[in-house]
């Protein structure tokens, strides 16, 4: 393995508050210094990263590889590499496969399949329940032995409070979060999108905003209860951010997620009946934006991830009422962030690093998220100021249903480092479309 030298770079590193142009060195593996002028070892790789932003890889906690059961939408290879040419070093498999990733071999399984993809890392998350049903719970030891990281049944909401209130305490034993879908689907049965001015427009049942919020207040009632660690998955509205507010204020354990698409567009996108733009939960108004932009740049909100949800395009230009939720978010999670709240002066770089790298390493217990030495050589190099058009024909992952597609963003990673080995650059090299270590298809 060649050690790398990346040079000049502005070296952002929020967990040892760090923010100065210098030198990185990654050698076997992990972080070997961090410093002005620092020698370069013999066969280095050198990285030119003068007016770019060099900082831990990002990490998303919240992806749908479809695999097994769905290789046709993604592959874990796939959504790994798309994960890397995104700037991930690391992501987050939800466990709604087929079948379910309830059981030690089905974890077992994504993980040797991230080995041989050697892209971005990939963590599994186990299901709370069995085949998630709802009715019983998984054997959490035999995941997390295996490498599950966390629990969820996303995206299906655990609806007995029996059931979350034994799945925060069984977690507590092996130190890991419950991530809860949370939506009450009494409350939102038959909804195709935000229940509102757009969707009685259009003629579509709403979802109202208090079928996610119901569910956040129970299930931070229950980690006051349990002393759990309850993790809040893509949060979408205005009460959530207050109710996750006073829980923070009272010192739970309460942590939660936000996707680009709910700070970025409302339900107004939906108009036309744009498929690209259904997903649960469902975009909501501008004040429930605002409200999420605000959270994420106070830390009420803890990190940014994608909710990566690869569809084809048959099932997504089926009427709205029948269409599948979710949108693919991988390559340009970045971009949307640097250009909607960066750019658009919410936050500065920093604060950004530590949603998309920082916390997400240190709300799931992740290797990454710093460059302090002898940390893992998990690093992405990011172009500011980049500027380019979402277009998904070319992107890596096998799906592209975005709402994004011809959007002018500014910002992107140029090159991302996983092990301390060179997995993505941008340009000539990454044409190839076959991550290091990987064979081709």
């Amino acid at each position: 393995m060649r050690p790398i030298l990346i040079r000049g770079g502005r070296v952002i590193d929020p967990s040892r508050n760090t923010d100065e142009v210098s030198d990185l060195l990654l050698q076997e593996g992990k972080v070997e210094a961090v410093g002005r002028d620092l020698g370069t070892p013999d066969e280095a790789e050198l990285v030119d990263a003068a007016g770019k932003v060099v900082a831990p890889g990002l990490i998303d906690l919240h992806v749908h590889l479809r695999e097994p059961g769905q290789e046709d939408l993604e592959t874990v290879a796939s959504g790994a590499m798309a994960a890397a040419a995104g700037g991930f070093s690391a992501v987050c498999a939800m466990p709604n496969t087929d079948p379910v990733t309830d059981n030690q071999a089905a974890v077992g399984f994504i993980v040797s399949q991230a080995q041989r993809a050697g892209a971005a890392r990939v963590y599994p998350i186990g299901a709370i329940s069995l085949g998630q049903k709802g009715q019983q719970l998984a054997e959490f030891g035999e995941l997390v032995g295996a490498g599950a990281v966390a629990v969820s049944d996303d995206g299906k909401p655990v609806v007995s409070s029996h059931l979350m209130r034994t799945a925060l305490e069984y977690a507590r034993t092996f130190g890991i979060p419950v991530a809860d879908h949370c939506e009450d689907p009494t409350l939102a049965a038959g909804g195709a999108m935000h229940e509102g001015l757009v969707s009685t427009r259009l003629g579509l049942k709403g979802v109202p905003a208090a079928a996610e919020e119901i569910m956040v207040a129970r299930d931070i009632l229950l980690a006051e209860l349990t002393g759990g660690h309850v993790h809040l998955c893509h949060m979408s509205t205005r009460g959530s951010v207050e109710l996750i507010r006073q829980a923070k204020a009272k010192g739970l354990r309460v942590t939660s997620e936000a996707c680009p698409h709910h700070f970025t567009l409302t339900h107004e996108a939906c108009e036309g009946y744009n498929t690209n733009a259904k997903m649960n939960p469902p975009l909501r108004e501008l004040e429930d934006r605002e409200a999420i932009r605000q959270a994420l740049r106070d830390g009420t909100i803890d990190v940014i991830c994608t909710d990566h949800a690869p569809h084809h395009y048959d099932a997504k230009e089926r009427e709205f009422d029948d269409a599948p939720n979710g949108i693919i978010g991988l390559e340009t999670a970045l971009g949307l962030a640097l250009t909607e709240l960066v750019e658009g002066g919410l936050m500065d770089l920093p604060t950004l690093v530590t949603r998309m790298s920082t916390m997400p390493a240190r709300v799931f217990n992740l290797p990454g998220g710093t460059l302090a030495p002898g940390s893992a050589a998990d690093v992405v190099v990011i172009d500011p100021a980049a500027r380019w058009v979402v277009d998904p024909n070319v992107f890596y992952s096998k799906s592209r249903n975005t709402p994004f597609a011809g959007r002018e963003l500014r910002g992107r990673a140029d090159l991302t480092v996983v092990r301390g080995q060179v997995v993505f650059r941008r340009g000539a090299d990454s044409e190839s479309r076959t991550p290091a270590g990987a064979a081709p298809n």
